[in-house]
């Protein structure tokens, strides 16, 4: 492979730096005037890996490809440009992307003027990039997560320049405001408060991804809200790698309660967050969460893990003790509350105590729902070059059995929903049979339910009948 001067490429190095300067902020979005219409009868097909920052990206993709003249597919077959937005969280997800990449092959044989480009966290990374250029000749376009608004730019070097565009800055980065955005869902929609982060727990390549953490201005935030609610959404989730520490970068006395308390007063009716941290989770916090109805009694609280020397080099920065202190505190204060969380299984040299101290973890605080994942060792971590005697095989025997208990702690509060009536916000048919509705209470529990004639966006009542594993079943009143 060789190196041409006008790429730029990922560097580890430089993206861990940080530094107290101002974060740039821009509030214009303009199209280069050789760029406004390319798109013109012409198609885009975009694939979105990871987390919801990820989903609130891709609409931002998709409204600037919009704002060019081209039209959402929801195929990639026939299309003029597909973008394949990223996560590098797991190893699996990487295999997963160059498997798709792989099958857009014939694609490209097929149309050798198709734009294939890959974007997102993964092509913040090295290898993954040096993977690409080496191997995937089908990819035309490469970026990562701090130049999204240059896609005009990028897209028309491409289409009509013929180039090969590598283009990823390794950097803190900055705040673009009011770019175009194609929203996904007209129900529900996602916020962004703050980008990257700064917590670099040992096993997370995000602050490396993402940049240091910065917050968008609670004014531009609160318009957003505004926005949505006189379009008719009736829920948002605000979104940040670390959602407690908003405004820490702005405004010692500014805070994610403030935030919280101020999207509350506007009036929408359903306000959800994610992902907390719990070493940043306030009283104040808690405190507004019980105080509102439109903000949900649901909580997002990472644990990782149970053991308090297996949290310490992690980074977490806090203990088994504290983490329990704070779940009990929540459940003491909020009612009705529902708590989901991560656990990371098999974290280098992971024995068998700290392991059952875990599980000891899960069976007191009985969880609504867990997100269990085997530790991925992401290149460049602390935790990467971390000493790893465990086996894989005693990795995945772990992994079953804290699945199987979690799993009986879920059951278990689901069917003590049976006989209950809840409010669902309905999203429409069910995934799986179009005769069935399906929506989620404001403890973010997927409800399944019969009824008749009515309408996605609106809240239902519906009598519980059967709670399952990871839905419940009902009928609407």
């Amino acid at each position: 492979m060789k190196l041409r001067p006008d790429w730029i490429l990922p560097d580890l190095n430089e993206a861990r730096k940080r530094s107290n300067s101002p974060v740039p902020r821009f509030d214009q979005f303009v199209i280069p005037e050789e760029a406004k219409w390319m798109g013109q009868n012409k198609t885009y097909y975009i694939s979105t890996y990871g987390c919801q920052a990820n989903e609130r990206d891709s609409e931002t993709l998709a409204g600037i490809l919009d704002s060019l003249g081209f039209t959402k597919s929801e195929s990639p077959e026939h299309v003029d440009v597909i973008l394949i937005n990223t996560c590098a969280i797991r190893q699996n997800a990487t295999e997963k992307v160059l498997g798709e990449i792989g099958n857009f092959k014939r694609l490209y044989r097929e149309n050798e003027d198709l734009v294939i480009g890959v974007c997102g966290c993964m092509s913040q990374e090295e290898g993954f990039v040096e993977n690409l250029l080496s191997k995937y000749p089908q990819v035309r376009l490469i970026f990562g997560t701090h130049n999204i608004q240059d896609l005009p730019t990028m897209l028309y070097e491409v289409m009509h320049e013929h180039k090969r565009v590598v283009k990823i800055y390794s950097k803190e980065g900055e705040v673009y405001e009011n770019l175009p955005v194609h929203r996904f869902g007209k129900t529900k929609a996602w916020v962004n408060i703050m980008y990257g982060c700064d917590k670099f727990c040992t096993y997370c390549i995000v602050p490396y991804t993402r940049g240091k953490q910065r917050s968008r201005q609670m004014h531009e935030i609160l318009n957003e809200v505004q926005e949505l609610k006189q379009q008719g959404y009736k829920e948002i989730t605000l979104l940040g790698q670390n959602v407690n520490a908003y405004g820490k970068d702005i405004d010692p006395n500014l805070n994610f309660a403030d935030l919280l308390e101020a999207c509350a007063k506007t009036g929408i009716p359903r306000i959800r967050f994610t992902t907390s941290h719990p070493w940043d989770f306030s009283d104040d916090m808690i405190d507004v969460i019980a105080r509102y109805d439109n903000v949900m009694p649901f909580v997002h609280l990472p644990l990782q893990s149970g053991d308090s020397e297996i949290l310490r080099r992690m980074g977490r920065r806090y203990t088994r003790e504290s983490y329990l202190e704070l779940f009990y505190k929540i459940k003491d204060r909020i009612p009705n509350v529902s708590i989901s969380t991560d656990i990371i299984v098999g974290f280098p040299n992971e024995s068998d105590e700290q392991f059952e101290n875990t599980i000891s973890l899960v069976e007191e605080c009985k969880f609504d729902n867990c997100y269990t994942f085997i530790f991925s060792a992401r290149p460049g971590t602390p935790a990467s070059i971390m000493d790893d005697p465990i086996d894989m095989d005693t990795k995945s025997k772990r992994l079953a059995r804290l699945n199987k208990i979690w799993n009986q702690y879920a059951l278990e509060k689901n069917r003590a929903y049976e006989g209950r009536v809840v409010t669902v916000l309905v999203d429409g048919f069910s995934k799986k049979d179009n005769h069935v509705y399906s929506g989620y209470t404001d403890t973010n529990k997927l409800v399944n339910f019969t009824g008749h004639n009515i309408e996605p966006g609106t809240f239902v009542q519906v009598r519980i009948t059967k709670g399952k594993t990871f839905s419940l079943d009902g009928e609407a009143i």
